[in-house]
């Protein structure tokens, strides 16, 4: 197969065990609208994105709490435009109760400044949303190492 010229990330899917909540949640916090949905007993998903471009999948079909300590998915991140979006995301997400891994925009690195929250959706899995500049260098949690809010 040759090399594809451009390659980009299509769509994430991800499993959960219920439908509404997570739905609830994803659209609260990304604003995403939902571009399809199936609502058999035995088949539940929507499919979300935004300006009709597929970006999540959800899927429930699973139990329990997503499990950190296997290989696999380490977490999901997102990218905005600015900090100040960074933190309004925040607020939602605090209005949701949401579990942060630091309080604040984190840096990713001690002389970065793109930086960003990292948090868990309401099954465990672990999310980020970041922005390209505005954080704190001096805020970085682990000195002399790239953070991740979630090492």
């Amino acid at each position: 197969m040759a090399k594809a010229k451009t390659l980009q990330t299509g769509h994430v899917g991800v499993n959960v065990t219920d439908i509404e909540r997570s739905l609830a949640f994803y659209r609260a916090v990304f604003d995403f609208d939902v571009l399809a949905e199936g609502k058999e007993d035995d088949r539940r998903w929507a499919f979300l994105g935004r300006d009709d471009r597929l970006l999540v999948t959800l899927w429930q079909q699973s139990t329990g709490v997503f499990p950190t300590d296997r290989p696999g998915l380490h977490h999901l991140s997102f990218q905005v435009g600015t900090v100040e979006e960074v933190k309004a995301t925040a607020e939602v997400l605090r209005g949701l109760g949401t579990e942060f891994a630091y309080d604040g925009v984190v840096p990713h690195g001690e002389n970065g400044t793109s930086g960003g929250i990292f948090f868990t959706d309401p099954d465990g899995i672990r999310l980020e949303i970041y922005a390209p500049t505005g954080a704190d260098p001096a805020d970085a949690p682990t000195p002399g190492a790239p953070t991740c809010g979630f090492f």
